[in-house]
């Protein structure tokens, strides 16, 4: 299939022939996230331009819809950290405080999520704080607890509820 010999295909061409099969599962994918046709349209294409770079990487998998699927999650990713960056950038023109920035508003999280915390048993309080605060991976936190993972993982779940409602107000503290 190859028209010149001794010339390599172009890993790229394995899209053509996928083309037609994975552009509504893309565009499917894109729009059932965004909500928006023209922003669905937008990324779509972005998705394939990005993927025929990716196709000629030379560690790059075969094209398939999962894989294209894959590279438009990066794609909406990449949008909406965009999006991010030109509403802080102009909220700081404004003059308005970024609230991810705003040092009191942190620390007032910080100190409100200690107290919720406190209030947690013993046994959701140490999850979360190996998981979230020391950073380990769950396999690790169930070593420390002397817990299975699917134990674990289950543990986890309900301490998170458990602090959402808390944090939330539902419960008393």
């Amino acid at each position: 299939m190859n028209p010149v010999p001794g010339v390599a295909p172009d890993p790229a061409l394995g899209l053509l022939e996928l083309y037609d099969d994975a552009l509504p599962h893309v565009y499917g994918y894109l729009l059932a996230r965004c909500g928006d046709v023209t922003l669905a349209e937008d990324l779509t294409a972005e998705s394939f331009l990005a993927a025929v770079g990716a196709a000629r990487a030379p560690d790059a998998p075969p094209p398939s819809v999962p894989w294209l699927i894959g590279v438009a999650r990066h794609k909406l990713a990449d949008h909406w950290r965009r999006v991010e960056r030109e509403r802080r950038g102009m909220r700081l023109l404004d003059g308005e405080p970024d609230p991810v920035e705003d040092p009191w508003d942190v620390a007032v999280d910080r100190i409100r999520a200690r107290e919720v915390l406190a209030a947690l048993g013993p046994h959701h309080r140490a999850a979360l704080t190996l998981r979230y605060l020391d950073g380990l991976p769950v396999p690790e936190v169930a070593r420390h607890l002397d817990r299975t993972v699917h134990a674990t993982e289950a543990l986890l779940v309900r301490a998170r509820g458990a602090f959402r409602r808390i944090y939330a107000g539902e419960e008393g503290s």
